[in-house]
């Protein structure tokens, strides 16, 4: 039986804190040994998740993240690329959510073939860019332009603190730990806010009518 929802958050949140203390991070490390939790901790964090709350997304962040970086990183042997599928997989964490059965199959397994599934969809992606550069080089320009005024428009309109990790992690291509000194902040508030941040953009670019992979902003 689940822990009370006003216990189960105050619990969640107490956990995240304690495991943000203990694990002072400095980036990811490449952990395979799965620690198992308080099975009832976990299966709250993991309810409360699914609607998006960030004290849940934050510890079972805190508690897999490294597990999720090192299985990743083995699929795709670059560090870099594994450490933005590891974000990736956790800022789509509250949508995956939702096809999760719990008793189906024990969370960690579950969350583990997500991100080998991000993994795999990555390295598919990267053996098709050749001959999609080639598809698109007729008529790019335009295009080019379009997706630009596009991807500044959306970005104006996210927050000004995941804007900031946004532009200086996946455009100027610093990595988490560069950014958390350069604003003054955690390596995991860096990793939450990327997180929101892609999230946020992904929304604002299919709004105005651009989707991720598109070749120009869609017909109406």
């Amino acid at each position: 039986m689940l822990i009370s929802q006003g216990m189960g958050q105050v619990a969640v949140r107490r956990a995240a804190d304690r495991l943000e203390v203990a694990a002072a991070r400095s980036g990811y490390r490449c952990r395979r040994r799965l620690d198992p939790p308080q099975a009832p901790l976990v299966a709250t964090a993991v309810e409360r998740a699914r609607d998006g709350d960030e004290h849940a997304l934050r510890l079972l962040f805190l508690l897999y993240a490294d597990n999720v970086f090192g299985y990743v990183l083995s699929i795709v042997g670059d560090r870099h690329d594994a450490e933005d599928l590891t974000s990736e997989v956790f800022a789509r964490l509250p949508d995956a959510l939702a096809r999760y059965r719990p008793g189906a199959s024990p969370f960690t397994a579950w969350l583990l073939r997500v991100a080998r599934n991000a993994a795999l969809d990555h390295l598919r992606a990267r053996r098709s860019v050749p001959q999609a550069e080639v598809h698109s080089a007729r008529g790019s320009a335009l295009q080019d332009g379009e997706r630009l005024a596009g991807l500044i428009a959306a970005l104006r309109k996210l927050p000004a603190d995941q804007r900031q990790v946004v532009v200086l992690r996946l455009l100027a291509g610093l990595t988490p730990g560069e950014v958390a000194v350069r604003l003054d902040r955690s390596v995991d508030a860096v990793h939450a806010l990327q997180y929101r941040g892609r999230r946020r953009l992904r929304s604002e670019l299919t709004e105005l009518g651009f989707s991720p992979g598109a070749r120009g902003p869609r017909a109406a």
